[in-house]
């Protein structure tokens, strides 16, 4: 199977409001075509995904943020080779750890994208304040992604 060079997970649950903005990102994404692309969305991180980290030039996560400044921020993340023995989600850092140990090499370079959220209850509607600031994370990505791809 070929990988795209530049793999774009959005994480979130769709029926937890804000939380949907990850997905709700790669679907977005879905609309540009982009080539060079893999998108991906999940619940969570799992040690399964290291297999759809390998072969890659690069990974950008999405994710709802109560803590970033709005609309969005990017920032590099790095392997953490902590990992909490009480969960089955990773975060992305704790991903690229694993990565680290299972393939015996270093991971791809990645990025976590926060995109900033409001509202989370179960079964809560996203936000318009949400939907803004998606609307900006996806203008951005679809804007940077031409050039990560290559």
């Amino acid at each position: 199977m070929k990988h795209a060079p530049l793999l774009v997970i959005g994480i979130g649950n769709p029926s937890r409001g804000d939380d949907a903005l990850g997905p709700a990102c790669i679907e977005a994404l879905e609309a540009h075509s982009l080539p060079g692309v893999d998108l991906l969305t999940d619940f969570q991180l799992q040690v399964e995904h290291v297999l759809d980290l390998a072969h890659r030039r690069q990974v950008v996560f999405v994710d709802a943020s109560v803590g970033c400044a709005g609309p969005f921020s990017i920032e590099d993340v790095q392997a953490d080779m902590r990992v909490s023995p009480l969960s089955h989600a990773l975060s992305p850092a704790e991903l690229l750890g694993v990565y680290r140990r299972v393939q015996g090499s270093a991971p791809p370079p990645a990025r976590v994208l926060a995109i900033r959220g409001y509202e989370f209850a179960l079964g809560a509607p996203m936000t318009d304040q949400a939907r803004a600031n998606l609307q900006a994370a996806v203008s951005f990505l679809a804007s940077q992604m031409p050039a990560a791809a290559a």
